[in-house]
């Protein structure tokens, strides 16, 4: 041991030393944790679970056609990290109500195996942005792993449709309008799950998605077809600097605007585009406008996704403004209101998100 190394132990404070690497161990449980709640929602192991349980591993191997050595390791796994109940008196698995609504509910507004899957396929890039790290480069969203898409569908969609409505309902007028017979147009739209969720609750309305990423708009024209709204919604590629149309009465962005290369001129594109009534929502994760009040677990969730996925795509478009997605109200109001607008304000807020409107 060097002089160095040795002053450097002998500085240690072993109780913070203790509870940083207890730390270490819960996260690298999580991460592996990732995949596996990834492999319980594609195989179904937590929904037969739900339905069925208590189990023991051969009887949920046996309902849903898995190998049984396999499925032991997972549930103990699971049991481990409190994802699922175990009694050792009979060797049985089994969700509690909570735990299904997380885990088994694919509606619930919690449901986060979509998170997972979205948190595991963006971590594919790591190669590629550890070079973008060294030269300053951005990695574009279309060039991620294409369960990040459908990552990014399943954790924000169900949210999208337990909150949007209480969410419109917030702006200055704006429900009342779309109900007589309005225009929306959905930026940022992705697979279309809060295009579709708008054209459901306002049928007098019409509703554009709009996304430059031609492969999600491509889903989102099939999941319209489905759901059985094609005949009043439209899907243009475009970004969002320059799509088209004016006299929209709503311009909504669900959690993509701190995406953008240039926020500023989508914020005057936004203008441009609505009618002199009009609103502009903005959804963005949660977060308070100083760095020291968002070093929480969900501060550090969205920090993270933002550095992995959200930093680097805004950084590889023009401009390059790099907002983050923990830009907080304030900055989000300097942007805007850079960009032409002269009213802003929270019209609403969950644990996770921050709803603004924006008005000419």
């Amino acid at each position: 041991m060097t002089t160095d190394t040795r002053a450097e132990a002998d500085s240690i404070d072993e109780e913070k030393l203790t509870e940083l690497v207890e730390t270490s161990l819960v996260d690298l449980g999580a991460t592996v944790h990732a995949a596996l709640a990834v492999i319980g929602d594609e195989l179904d192991l937590y929904a037969v679970l739900d339905d069925s349980g208590p189990l023991t591993s051969v009887e949920l191997a046996e309902k849903t056609d898995t190998s049984e050595r396999y499925v032991r390791e997972w549930l103990r796994s699971q049991a481990a990290g409190g994802y699922v109940n175990y009694d050792p008196g009979t060797d049985r698995y089994d969700l509690s109500p909570e735990q299904a609504y997380v885990l088994a509910d694919r509606e619930s507004p919690v449901f986060m195996p979509g998170a997972f899957q979205l948190v595991a396929s963006a971590a594919k890039i790591e190669p590629e942005l550890r070079e973008a790290f060294r030269t300053g480069e951005g990695i574009g969203w279309h060039e991620h792993d294409e369960d990040v898409f459908h990552g990014t569908e399943r954790f924000f969609g169900p949210s999208y449709g337990a909150y949007l409505l209480e969410w419109i309902a917030a702006l200055d007028g704006i429900d009342a309008t779309l109900k007589a017979g309005g225009r929306i147009a959905d930026v940022g739209c992705g697979h279309g799950a809060p295009t579709i969720r708008m054209a459901e609750a306002y049928p007098n309305s019409t509703v554009v998605g709009i996304d430059y990423h031609e492969a999600s708009i491509a889903v989102a024209r099939e999941r319209a077809e489905t759901a059985g709204v094609a005949d009043r919604v439209d899907f243009e590629v475009a970004t969002a600097r320059e799509y088209n149309g004016t006299d929209y009465d709503l311009v909504t962005m669900f959690n993509c605007f701190h995406d953008m290369g240039d926020p500023v001129g989508v914020a005057a594109h936004v203008h441009e585009t609505l009618t002199d009534d009009g609103a502009w929502m903005i959804v963005e994760p949660y977060a308070e406008d100083r760095v020291e009040d968002n070093l929480s677990p969900f501060g550090r969730l969205a920090y993270s996704i933002s550095t992995v996925a959200c930093t680097p795509n805004s950084l590889s478009q023009d401009v390059g403004y790099g907002l983050g997605a923990q830009a907080g109200e304030e900055r989000t109001r300097e942007v805007i209101t850079e960009g032409g607008f002269t009213r802003f304000h929270r019209a609403a807020e969950t644990p996770t998100s921050l709803v603004f409107e924006a008005k000419p």
